[in-house]
């Protein structure tokens, strides 16, 4: 992102005299984002005669684009040269450049900083290794470098340590901030403590005024400016967060659908359109990853602390998002109409707020009402009529307030984790309805009126049952009238065969989660399977860990997109259809409880990166064979009770990093050649046998010696609660 020192760390590099003497020419464009490749051309042209102490060839200010490029190709045709291009925003500005500059045998050099993730590839596409991404400073290096900016002298005194630690904080890092800050702060009184903490409370508003932080705000609005207007509305809403919130990408996607910010594009769902927009703006460094998924998707984002006040200040210019805490005169500070509401930090003075008519989002995080239901009664009594994205997550809910029904336009529904025990049959009232959130609630029946709900696209209903199993609640009968469900997520299918049949309907499905499945129906189920070609993900259970899945039927044609499954309950052996998932990037068994050797069906899976086992083997041993596994990632065994032996031959698992084995009781040893597990970085281990732990934490034993140099062991012994650690 903008900030982060590209261009400071090109300029050190660029005037370091070793590395001048080794090029005849040298020249510095800084590209705008409104590029003119002539200005461009005619400053390198001016730049490079400079150099030579030699006038500009009067010829040249009448050139166009193709003899200016050719101008200057046979000026460096035969010279060692570096250039550097400084800020690059579009790859057509890049392409425009790159053909004026010579490709000999010369060692010359190009140096280019961007903000665009796509256009360093793009630049570098014969090696990715010349790329280097910038990251923000580490804890102890932003400290020393705000210190030498506020206080001259490196040394914080002791009555400003812990304010200073707090507005540093909010910089994340980033080097412009700081020394921003840092000259902001120099000129404060530092026996003055409230001055400081006015500026920690108030960093916010400094951004909006003109002054030390100006050029901060300029330096980051750039790559806002930037965005077409409808990724400007997907970050502007990203305002409604609370700060250092983790971001889920499955929530933060159906509110920019519900709000209309996703353009439909043929072939492609709003969800895979939507997700395109959250990676643009990823690239294009305004949104961070802050956990991906095991499979390389993104499992939680941010936004930094400093952009998100830039972006909080213009969503209230704009009344695009408006932010109240848990103070009243926030609310009594409210544009007469907001469009978009979030309160963080609910309590009852907001229910007597005013400004509720227009709204098009209500977001509430954080509850400190205990009579929430009848509050929030009062917020949407003869209210928002246009309320299109309700969200009350952890909200000490009891049951769903009448006025709800009554939200004629809402899309996004999100109740997960409140206290709502049933659904009432007049939830078939939301006709617009696309999104449904039930996950950890105390539903367990779905009414017959969700039927009613043509447009849900998102059904969320799963709950966590005794030792964390999955369990879901029951359907109507009729299910598959919901023709546009992509998630549905979990129905229990114990009661009829009718739910597995009806599953067969919902071609749009790309999440599927079926709990409670009796082994009579599980041809029923392989023959519904073969009708979602869309499907992304699958979790089945039987009803108990000791019943059998029969899932050994074929299914056709077999679900290739599939990249998630999970089965938990018994198998007579791994189904054969799962040989054929080439897509495949996670597999999770748990109670399969196999008796021949399962690593074969799924060892040249060429996309697994993933695999868990858990009470899925009662062999003696896994045997990992040369070539196996080629892309694996992370391998976790537990429970494998009769498991005595783990063998890696070399160029099995050549990508493994992550290796977990727990209550693995007979294991005595590790796994025999793990030293063939070159990329292993992290090994943990819990509740294995005692004697496998004695010998780990002698360093002068066979087994510590065999995993020296990796970088991460932990040990956890569950029986008296012990855990040791060691970092390399």
């Amino acid at each position: 992102m903008g900030g982060l020192g590209k261009t400071t760390l090109v300029k050190r590099v660029y005037e370091d005299p070793t590395v001048k003497r080794k090029f005849h020419c040298h020249a510095w464009l800084t590209i705008s984002q409104t590029f003119h490749m002539k200005v461009i051309l005619k400053d390198l042209i001016q730049q490079l005669h400079n150099e030579i102490r030699e006038p500009v060839p009067q010829q040249v200010e009448c050139m166009e684009g193709n003899q200016l490029r050719a101008f200057v190709k046979d000026f460096l045709q035969e010279r060692r040269y570096i250039i550097v291009l400084d800020d690059i925003w579009s790859m057509n500005s890049w392409e425009a450049i790159k053909y004026a500059l010579p490709n000999g045998s010369y060692s010359s050099r190009i140096m280019l900083t961007t903000r665009i993730a796509d256009i360093a590839i793009g630049s570098c596409i014969e090696s990715r290794d010349y790329i280097h991404e910038m990251k923000p400073l580490p804890v102890e290096e932003s400290w020393n470098l705000f210190c030498s900016k506020t206080f001259g002298d490196n040394c914080c005194p002791q009555n400003l340590e812990d304010v200073s630690r707090r507005i540093l904080s909010k910089c994340k890092g980033l080097p412009l901030a700081i020394v921003a800050i840092g000259g902001l702060l120099a000129l404060k009184n530092k026996s003055k403590l409230d001055e400081w903490e006015m500026t920690h409370r108030s960093l916010g508003g400094e951004l909006e005024g003109i002054g030390k932080l100006e050029k901060v705000k300029n330096m980051l609005l750039l790559s806002y400016n930037d965005l077409p207007f409808f990724l400007k509305s997907c970050l502007l809403y990203i305002s409604i967060y609370p700060e250092d919130q983790k971001i889920d990408p499955e929530l933060l996607i159906p509110r920019w659908i519900a709000e209309g910010f996703i353009h439909e594009k043929k072939g492609m769902t709003t969800t895979e359109v939507a997700l395109g927009y959250l990676n643009e703006l990823v690239n294009r460094s305004l949104i961070q990853v802050a956990e991906f998924y095991r499979d390389g998707s993104i499992r939680y984002c941010r936004v930094h602390d400093i952009l998100r006040e830039i972006i909080l200040t213009k969503s209230r210019e704009e009344n695009f998002v408006n932010v109240a805490s848990s103070c009243s005169r926030d609310c009594a500070r409210l544009p007469d109409k907001p469009r978009r509401l979030a309160i963080h930090g609910y309590n009852e003075n907001h229910q007597e707020c005013k400004h509720f008519r227009h709204l098009r989002s209500l977001v509430i995080f954080g509850y400190t009402d205990p009579l929430f239901n009848s509050s929030l009664s009062k917020i949407l009594s003869g209210g928002p009529k246009m309320l299109k994205v309700l969200h009350l997550e952890g909200a000490k809910l009891t049951n769903i307030p009448k006025e709800v029904f009554q939200l004629f336009r809402l899309k996004f529904l999100n109740l997960r984790d409140t206290g709502v025990q049933i659904i009432p049959p007049c939830i078939g009232k939301l006709h617009s309805l696309e999104y449904l959130n039930l996950i950890g609630t105390k539903v367990r029946e779905l009414p017959v009126g969700i039927l009613q709900l043509r447009k849900l696209r998102i059904l969320l209903v799963y709950h966590i049952g005794k030792n964390f199993a999955l369990c879901g609640v029951k359907p109507p009968s009729q299910i598959g009238n919901l023709l546009f469900l992509e998630i549905l997520h979990s129905v229990d299918a114990d009661h009829d065969k009718t739910l597995v049949m009806e599953i067969g309907k919902l071609t749009q499905l790309r999440k599927l989660g079926i709990s409670k499945l009796r082994k009579i129906d599980g041809a029923i189920l392989c023959s519904s399977l073969g009708k979602l070609t869309n499907l992304r993900q699958l979790c089945v259970n039987s009803i108990k860990e000791d019943d059998t899945l029969d899932l050994l039927h074929p299914i056709s044609p077999t679900p290739r997109a599939l990249q998630v499954l999970e089965l938990g309950g018994r198998l007579e052996m791994i189904p054969p259809w799962v040989a054929s998932l080439q897509n495949l990037t996670t597999i999770q068994l748990f109670g399969s409880r196999l008796r021949h050797d399962l690593l074969e069906s799924l060892q040249s899976l060429p996309n697994l990166v993933d695999v868990s086992l858990n009470n899925a083997y009662e062999g003696e041993e896994l045997y990992f064979m040369a070539g196996g596994f080629q892309k694996l990632k992370r391998l976790e065994l537990t429970r494998l009770q009769k498991l005595k032996c783990v063998r890696v031959v070399d160029r099995a698992m050549p990508c493994l990093h992550k290796l977990i084995m727990a209550k693995c009781k007979l294991v005595e040893k590790l796994p025999w050649g793990i030293q063939n597990l070159n990329e292993l970085k992290s090994l943990g281990l819990a509740g294995m046998s005692n004697e496998l732990i004695v010998k780990l934490q002698d360093k002068g034993s066979e087994e510590y010696q065999k995993i020296a140099l990796v970088s991460e062991v932990v040990i956890a012994n569950w029986t008296d609660g012990k855990l040791w650690k060691r970092f390399l």
